[in-house]
Order: structure tokens, then C-alpha cells, then sequence
């Protein structure tokens, strides 16, 4: 079998490149950076040197392809974050279109049920519907949980200020481990027998915020570690502070209350999976190692 990673060496698309390669098939990997194609030739794979924001270049490299794991990477200098994440979505569908491939599975997000509200999840939702379009293609969206890996935004917290917080608190927070992401990526592509338009949903752990403070406080020496929630206002000018532009402050902010609402995970709670293996206590070493190195 022939695949197409996008995410270049990524904490889930190295994984899952990895677990492809070792059942035998053929993988090349998307990435924007010349500096990479050393460490993906080394893994095994095919270097394909591009930009997701180039059709022509998208077509060339899924032409031939089994399937294609497609996922949006982030932009940090967007002007319209969610229109420039629906944007990567209609070049991807294009694209499949063209090269003729007949199975995608979508790197999504728990919230993606919801078109607004939700920073830029609300983007997705929009690549979910370009590739939901798509005739004669079986798509399958992942729709992973909070990323632990998001809680190492807060080092910088909880070293100057003792605390770890945002614009939420007192609530459950699904959460998820990007090896757990791809392992169900690898499954999935390598049964290769999901049919028309589908969601799955991946979730680790359900930790509410007092826990994650408890788990996170105990793994670095801080047993005594509280969450605090903060006003938007104050969320906002923090994010501002650490160096990230309005646009993307304002959509985390309003993913922020998303959460705190429990919108973010209301599809979600209706359709809950079987955990996958790696809990918050596992999280939290690399966390304290984290913490130790900042």
C-alpha cells in the first residue's frame, strides 16, 4: 500500500509514519521544511518538499496514493485563522479530487460539531465539510481530545506565578496523547475498511481541571498546585504577553469558553469511545521533565 502523510515529522505523523513503514508499505511525508528530508529518508520513508497551501504540489504527491492522512498545521501569523484553516481544507479536497484517492483519514477535533464558538475548531468543522463532499471517497475524521501536550503552555505559569489556570476551571477535560492519536491512525489505515463519511473520536483521559492541577503539582514537587480560573480579558492579555498575535489570542480565548460552556464537548459526550492507554499520570513525567529542562 502506498500513503500520504501530511504533518512531516509531528508528534503524531512521525509515530504513525513509523507504524506504516514497520507493517511494510511504502510512505512518503508531506513537509514545508528542506531540513527534514534527512530524518524522514531515515525513518524510511519518501520526502515530498512543499506547501499544503499549493494544490498542484498536493496533487502531484497523493497522485497514486492508497489513502492520505491529512491534518491542518497550525499558522501563527493568520489574519483569519479559521478562514485560513478552511482555506487548507478545500486545497486538500481539491487535490484528492484530482489525484483520484479513495481514503482519507482527517485529523479533526473534539468540538469540530461546532461551525462557530470555538476558535479555531470552528475552522475544522469546515475542513470536515470540504472533504464530507467529496463523491466516491471514504473519509474518516479523528476527532482527538485536548492534546496533554498544550498543558506545557502553562511551565512559564506555574514557575512565576505558582498557579495554572485559563479561562475555564471546575470542568472535565477530555485530554489525549498524540501517540494514542496515531496508533488509532495506524489502525485505521491499515484495516483500511472504514466506508462512506465517519467520525471517531480519541480520548485518553477525562480529568476535570482540580485534577489535572493535583497530578501535574505532585509530578514536579508543587502538591499543593491550584488551578485558577481566569476572566477572558485577563486570558487575552496573557496570551498577548507570551508573544502570540490577536487573532490567534482571540480564537484561543473563545475556545477558552467553549469549554468552560461544555459545548466543546457536548458531541462528544454523546458518543464516547473506549479510552486509549496513556493517562494523565503517564503525561505528567514528561511534564515534570518539561518543567525541570524550562
Amino acid at each position: 500500500m502506498k500513503y500520504v502523510i501530511t504533518g512531516s515529522t509531528g508528534h503524531i505523523s512521525k509515530p504513525l509514519s513509523e507504524q506504516l513503514i514497520k507493517a511494510g508499505h511504502q510512505v512518503t511525508i508531506i513537509s514545508s521544511n528542506q531540513d527534514k528530508v534527512k530524518e524522514i529518508e531515515g525513518l524510511g520513508a519518501k520526502a515530498s518538499i512543499g506547501s499544503v497551501e499549493d494544490v498542484a504540489f498536493l496533487t502531484k504527491t497523493f497522485t497514486g496514493a492508497d489513502a492520505v492522512y491529512t491534518m491542518v498545521p497550525p499558522k501563527w501569523d493568520a489574519k483569519n485563522w479559521k478562514e485560513e484553516i478552511h482555506s487548507i481544507g478545500k486545497n486538500y479536497a481539491t487535490a484528492i479530487k484530482a489525484a483520484g484517492v479513495k481514503k482519507v483519514v482527517n485529523l479533526s477535533s473534539v468540538g469540530a460539531h461546532m461551525p462557530k464558538g470555538c476558535g479555531p475548531v470552528s475552522g475544522i468543522h469546515f475542513v470536515e465539510k470540504e472533504l464530507n463532499a467529496l463523491g466516491g471517497v471514504d473519509v474518516l475524521h479523528l476527532r482527538p481530545a485536548y492534546f496533554y501536550y498544550n498543558l506545557l503552555g502553562n511551565i512559564g505559569m506555574i514557575k512565576h506565578m505558582g498557579i495554572i489556570g485559563g479561562n475555564y476551571g471546575d470542568v472535565t477535560i477530555p485530554m489525549v496523547h498524540p501517540r494514542d492519536i496515531a496508533s488509532v491512525a495506524a489502525e485505521e489505515l491499515l484495516k483500511f475498511d472504514f466506508k462512506g463519511k465517519s467520525i471517531r473520536y480519541i480520548v485518553s483521559d477525562e480529568p476535570n481541571t482540580n485534577e489535572i492541577a493535583k497530578v501535574l503539582g505532585e509530578a514536579i514537587g508543587k502538591p499543593d498546585l491550584q488551578w485558577v480560573k481566569f476572566k477572558d480579558e485577563d486570558t487575552l492579555n496573557g496570551i498577548l504577553q507570551a508573544g502570540l498575535s490577536q487573532e490567534v489570542a482571540e480564537n484561543y480565548v473563545e475556545m477558552g469558553t467553549a469549554i468552560a460552556s461544555g459545548e466543546m464537548s457536548a458531541d462528544y459526550n454523546k458518543h464516547k469511545p473506549a479510552l486509549s492507554p496513556t493517562k494523565l499520570k503517564d503525561f505528567a513525567k514528561e511534564f515534570a521533565a518539561a518543567y525541570a529542562n524550562s
